[in-house]
């Protein structure tokens, strides 16, 4: 008989079934890692795949080199060379790697486990509603026949977003998003996909003379089926009723409960004027569409609802609002700001309690009084009355970034856009604060979302602009200024990215044209292309234009990375004190 050991024999005493048990208990423990860890630090998943393809492909590597090679004292050595030279290893080490690899799989598994079921949730309580409390309030259709009525509709659908933001443990998402889904062509599944909600709140409204019938219906997201449906109604005189009915209604369904127990006028700061809340939701319906002609125009509705109702909060509130817009847009300031003031602290003296009002107030104390504290203090009332209120939580980021506190503000505008997925002020604010903080591969992707929602909105190429200047990519910032709708800024960007490509003939052109046409409301911007030219004596001279224009642009002095050539010099300092704003660090 043939001494020669069978193959299986040969297997053993090569250690190859010791190398096949340790590298499966290794390559367990690696795959606990990629699955359990590597989320937590937000690696893709894909770098996940990769690991487990690695490391089944490697397997057989493993064993091939078990047979053909053997660990000796003197280190690895053909296993024909270890025989002749009676060199065997005895094999304690893969026993002391099969324990300690087992022991880690272990651990990380059962970690991995306990994190699934309680360490996620926590995470999610804290961010985020939980999925089945979350609803997006779809346009209600105008089936009143009269295209003149879908104020009527729009400002309902409205309403009933702000009385069901009023629920505890209820995420509910902002107007602009749920507006965006007004012509019905995507499936309940995509918006709720789109909108990160569970569910919808879709219906009708017809309005004929002084009645009104609406239909209002919740709908699972997941698959479409209605989850509850009724039709309501009722005399317009009951529409502040209606309102709260639909919204207890949602409640029960959603099975959470409502916060207080104040009706609905007396909340959003409306009463039993229909008239008046008519001309409120005319002005409105003018008011969102954001330009210079309508802001103007819903100025005029809110004065005819403060004439037949002078306890108005809601009113005041909104026509602070657009006074505001009007000074900055026009540049003119005055009397502008000075009504925006007026009416703000007349919305709360009316309403303490209206989050609208607060936010209007906070705006007015921050941005156009600099008044820090506050502004900051009444935005922060503002989000304690109504959490899920997107634009307290917008204006909220933006305060919070100018006061210099980079990473508070990031967490705030990433509220503001959970809250309001779609809205492109918040995702433009997101942009500002990472572009801000240095951050500018999330700030480009939230600039390039920002001007995908609203491609023709004024500055919608700004941040990329910026962005690629300071990646030192000059022909990148010169096509996005290129692309730029909004004549004002087109200039700015064109000054920058024209000084970034080193054409200097052009680049002087550019800011020419931008002193001569952006004297006014543009002075901070020119101060910019200026401290990027290093031209500090001109840089400093704007900026004091800037400052006597009381120009909002001022404000971003503490974190603008613009300007960082200007930081070491004591006139940045001077500046940053009489703005009121703290020391850069």
């Amino acid at each position: 008989m043939s001494d020669k050991p069978s193959f299986f024999a040969e297997l053993k005493r090569r250690n190859v079934y010791k190398v096949a048990v340790a590298y499966g208990v290794v390559a367990w423990l690696l795959m606990q890692v990629a699955s359990q860890i590597f989320p937590f630090f937000e690696i893709p998943n894909w770098v996940v795949r990769l690991v487990v393809l690695l490391l089944i492909v490697g397997f057989p590597v493993a064993l091939i080199i078990a047979w053909a090679f053997e660990v000796t004292p003197e280190g690895i050595k053909r296993t024909e060379a270890a025989d002749a030279a009676g060199q065997r290893s005895r094999g304690v080490a893969w026993i002391y790697v099969v324990l300690v690899g087992a022991a880690l799989s272990v651990g990380l598994f059962f970690v991995g486990r306990y994190t699934a079921g309680h360490g996620t949730s926590r995470v999610s309580e804290v961010t985020t509603a939980s999925p089945q409390k979350s609803i997006a309030v779809l346009p209600l259709v105008n089936e009143s026949g009269d295209p003149k009525d879908e104020y009527f509709s729009d400002g309902l659908s409205e309403e009933l977003i702000a009385a069901l933001a009023q629920i505890s443990g209820l995420k509910v998402i902002g107007r602009s998003s749920s507006f965006r889904f007004k012509d019905r062509k995507e499936a309940p599944k995509t918006i709720g996909e789109k909108l990160g909600v569970s569910t919808l709140l879709d219906g009708t409204v017809r309005k004929q003379g002084d009645r009104v019938r609406i239909v209002a219906a919740l709908v699972n997201a997941t698959d479409g089926i209605q989850l509850w449906t009724q039709t309501f109604d009722r005399e317009l005189k009951d529409i502040f009723a209606v309102q709260e009915e639909i919204a207890r209604a949602v409640a029960e369904s959603l099975k959470v409960t409502l916060l207080g127990s104040q009706d609905r006028p007396e909340q959003r700061g409306a009463r039993s004027n229909v008239e008046a809340h008519n001309a409120y939701l005319q002005g409105h319906f003018l008011f969102q569409r954001r330009n210079l002609e309508d802001y103007r125009k819903a100025v005029g509705y809110f004065d005819q609802a403060i004439r037949l109702d002078p306890d108005y909060a809601l009113a005041y509130t909104e026509r602070s609002e657009a006074w505001t817009f009007i000074g900055d847009l026009t540049g003119q300031h005055e009397p502008a700001w000075s009504n925006a003031r007026s009416d703000a602290e007349k919305a709360v003296a009316i309403a303490p309690s209206l989050a609208e009002a607060r936010a209007a107030l906070g705006w007015v104390r921050f941005f156009i009084d600099w008044k820090f504290a506050e502004g900051l203090s009444e935005l922060k009332r503002a989000i304690e009355l109504s959490p899920a209120n997107p634009t307290a939580n917008d204006l909220l980021a933006r305060a919070i970034l100018y006061l210099g506190r980079l990473d508070e503000a990031e967490r705030q505008a990433r509220q503001a856009v959970e809250l309001d997925p779609l809205s492109v002020t918040a995702q433009g604010t997101l942009a500002r604060v990472l572009f801000n903080a240095g951050k500018l591969d999330e700030a480009d992707a939230a600039a390039r979302k920002a001007a995908e929602l609203q491609p023709a909105s004024a500055s919608s190429h700004r941040w990329q602009v910026l962005i690629a200047a300071e990646r030192g990519e000059g022909e990148t910032a010169l096509r996005e200024a290129e692309l730029e709708p909004d004549e004002g800024y087109r200039r700015f960007e064109l000054a920058v990215a024209q000084y970034m490509v080193g054409n200097r003939q052009a680049a002087d052109a550019a800011l020419a044209d931008l002193i001569a046409n952006g004297r006014h409301n543009l002075a901070y911007q020119i101060a910019e292309v200026y401290a990027m030219r290093g031209e500090r004596d001109k840089a400093f001279e704007w900026l004091q234009i800037s400052f006597d224009n009381h120009d909002t642009g001022t404000l971003t002095l503490l974190v603008d990375p613009l300007l960082r050539g200007l930081r070491d010099d004591p006139r940045y300092k001077t500046f940053l004190a009489k703005l009121g704003l703290p020391a850069a660090s």
